[in-house]
């Protein structure tokens, strides 16, 4: 097993018919490849059953969640050097196969005979369990939402700091705090929505409360946040108490498919719609119009991949569906909008603020280094590497356009046709 970074960069050089892009270090000690990268560093050969049996994006993963790889220097730039190995441009990050045919029983030969044999390693345990009944129903979305949410309000408060907020942030200038860009945010999406003392709002998969305890406190509304997270919905209530707003603001562990006591004046989706998936959507989009009241506005926070060739071949991407959003999925922008419009919504405005996006996981990518120990503690080292690992690559993805963030502001309008918008774009709030 003596130098077995030299024998496994030369193995990797021929399988990609250029030299890897990463320096290696082997469980033995040995290194090897290009002096000026980060180095990806292989803890056990066990990394290597992993990559041998499931090759592509989510051995890898595993490798990585069970701390059996690693990455010293800049983790950003190694996902850059390493994606296209990975997978290729125009792809979706699938398992697709590292092995080009030619030679590939022979190569995984070698590399079987530097691992050693073995059985396939079970999946580490921070591995989302095998999902019950049909997608999208509300059982299954309510396990898929407790993988991700209900891991311990502790640790979320760590990477996302005091404002509880987990999605994109807005950053008005530079310099500004993750804090400050949050509020923003909040702010912004109030102003859309033209909130105003004694409206109703209605916060679709709200979180810790933090949009509903904003629209309450800064624009005097009577606020509603529905989530299916019980431990979010613990953490906002105690908020609200806290706030002193228990008499405007109620949360309520529901499903938004079950809310049924509108008309609301109002309604937001923040970064929830991502979980609810392209067969759902035109339910989910008619059952928010039904809830709102004519001239009601919709502001719809939603992330958005880009469109492709034959949309048929979309999958779900390996790591993200098994470890960090089971049934998650994002379709192009246009299909959400046209979508919101079958339902009958009127879209007036729509606002991509993907470069914030990138700002906002650096933030939270920081908040969790910093404190790295602690948030072991909190949950595990297998579920501390998965957050760390897709909030990296994913600044990277909204950096390079590859996914994207937009706010679709809606309307529901009245029966003669009349919005109630103002004319002019700057005055929404007017």
């Amino acid at each position: 097993m003596a130098h077995a970074a030299g024998r496994l960069v030369a193995l990797a050089s021929e399988m990609l018919g250029t030299p890897p892009p990463l320096r290696l270090r082997a469980w033995d000690g040995s290194e090897a490849g290009p002096t000026d990268a980060p180095t990806l560093v292989i803890r056990s050969r066990r990394a290597l059953h992993r990559i041998l049996w499931k090759p592509g994006e989510l051995g890898l993963a595993r490798a990585w969640v069970a701390g059996e790889i690693t990455v010293e220097g800049d983790l950003y730039d190694a996902l850059n050097r390493l994606a296209p190995v990975v997978w290729q441009r125009g792809e979706a990050p699938t398992e697709r196969r590292l092995l080009p045919d030619r030679n590939a029983l022979r190569m995984a030969g070698e590399v079987l005979a530097l691992a050693g044999p073995s059985l396939p390693p079970a999946p580490p345990r921070e591995e989302a369990p095998a999902r019950r009944g049909v997608r999208h129903s509300l059982r299954r979305d309510r396990d898929a939402i407790s993988h991700h949410y209900d891991v311990g309000n502790d640790f979320y408060s760590l990477v996302l700091g005091p404002s509880f907020v987990y999605s994109c942030a807005y950053w008005e200038g530079a310099g500004g705090t993750l804090e400050e860009a949050q509020f923003a945010k909040l702010d912004l999406i109030c102003r859309k929505l033209a909130l105003k003392p004694g409206m109703r709002l209605l916060d679709v998969g709200c979180g810790w409360g933090s949009m509903v305890l904003h629209a309450a406190e800064h624009y005097g509304v009577h606020a509603v946040g529905v989530t299916i997270s019980a431990e979010q919905a613990d953490l906002a209530r105690k908020r609200v108490v806290e706030a002193g707003l228990a008499d405007r603001v109620e949360i309520r562990v529901q499903d938004y498919r079950l809310v049924d006591d509108g008309p609301f004046d109002a309604i937001s989706s923040i970064g929830m719609a991502e979980h609810v998936g392209s067969s759902a959507y035109l339910t989910y989009a008619k059952q928010l119009f039904e809830l709102l009241r004519p001239g009601g506005r919709l502001l719809n926070h939603q992330i958005a991949r880009r469109p492709m060739a034959d949309e048929d071949s979309y999958e779900l991407d390996a790591f993200i569906d098994r470890y960090v959003f089971p049934d998650g999925e994002l379709s192009p922008v246009g299909n959400t909008v046209s979508l919101l419009e079958e339902a009958g919504f009127e879209v007036r405005d729509l606002e991509s603020i993907r470069e914030h996006y990138a700002l906002t996981l650096r933030a939270w990518v920081a908040n969790l280094e910093r404190n790295w120990s602690e948030a072991v503690r909190l949950v595990s080292p297998g579920r501390a590497r998965v957050w760390r690992l897709y909030m990296a690559a994913s600044a990277l993805a909204f950096e390079q356009n590859k996914i994207g963030v937009n706010q679709v502001l809606a309307v529901r309008s009245g029966p003669t046709g009349a919005s109630g918008m103002p004319p002019v774009r700057g005055t929404w709030s007017g």
